[in-house]
């Protein structure tokens, strides 16, 4: 079953896709974690549902088990609910955040960044990007108009206007092609030279959107081709990334020693790969 990660106020909601009957099913506990607050949020669902049985509650009939990975890497028996279960198990829990979980809930799915994590999700089957392509301008172009396309007119499209962030401002919009040909020909055969090339990548910014969700594809398709490895994105808190890729463009040891520390050579493993592109996402909000 494929599994994915969302984030509510940075706390990580589990879930599985059910493939027979096309929905998905989440973890109870991490959605009571997420809006109680609780220290012990399995105690709190396991008290609740008892209750919810000695009320004649009919709810608690619809929970099923699935095995889902814990923080120990394991995989473990987890009760769950599908989406319209989730709906009405939340509003019995007394929170002050159920109407913002039930917005963030009822709605993440249809944003722009919502729909292009679904496109994200199946990247790893399209074989969109030629093994020649890999690590060139025109292989980043085309992850990033397959994310965005009919998301954003300008996907996979070279901006033309210089942008800034937080202060930065990336690479000026003339100089822009003989930036991304100068990257295109930077060497790719170790790690270091790897990761000197994904952070000159990000120091263009070639994009006028969506720049780290495809260029975080885009190394890890480099990684596959030259190292046979890629990154284990859960292993890297958000924080630390992006504090680790503003520190970059002067000094790229922290974001080395990062992404050092998470590669892994399960290359193939989807529910890795979806793992990867939940945290991905998640370094965006």
């Amino acid at each position: 079953m494929k599994s994915s990660i969302r984030f509510y106020n940075d706390r990580e909601v589990r879930a599985v896709w059910d493939e027979e009957h096309s929905k998905w099913w989440f973890s109870v506990v991490d959605i009571v974690a997420a809006i109680t607050e609780s220290p012990n949020p399995r105690k709190y669902w396991s008290v609740l549902k008892t209750r919810l049985r000695k009320a004649g509650n009919e709810l608690t009939t619809k929970c099923c088990q699935l095995k889902m990975t814990a923080a120990d890497s394991k995989k473990y028996a987890t009760d769950c609910f599908s989406q319209d279960d989730i709906n009405e198990l939340v509003k019995l829990i007394p929170s002050k955040k159920t109407s913002d979980f039930l917005d963030w809930f009822t709605y993440s799915d249809n944003t722009i960044d919502g729909k292009s994590r679904k496109k994200a999700y199946e990247f790893m089957e399209s074989h969109l990007v030629a093994n020649k392509d890999i690590g060139t301008t025109k292989g980043l172009q085309q992850i990033h108009a397959y994310l965005f396309g009919g998301l954003y007119d300008f996907a996979g499209q070279i901006r033309t206007k210089t942008i800034s962030k937080g202060g930065f401002t990336f690479c000026l919009a003339q100089y822009l092609p003989q930036a991304l040909q100068t990257i295109d020909e930077m060497p790719e055969t170790t790690f270091d030279e790897i990761v000197d090339k994904y952070v000159e990548m990000n120091v263009a910014h070639p994009f006028m959107e969506g720049n780290g969700r495809s260029t975080r594809i885009w190394l890890d398709l480099i990684l596959k081709k030259r190292l046979k490895r890629c990154v284990d994105w859960s292993k890297i808190n958000k924080n630390d990334y992006l504090r680790a890729m503003e520190q970059s463009a002067t000094d790229s040891e922290v974001i080395r020693q990062l992404l050092a520390g998470a590669l892994t050579d399960q290359i193939d493993d989807r529910e890795l790969f979806m793992k990867g592109i939940d945290y991905s996402y998640y370094y965006e909000q």
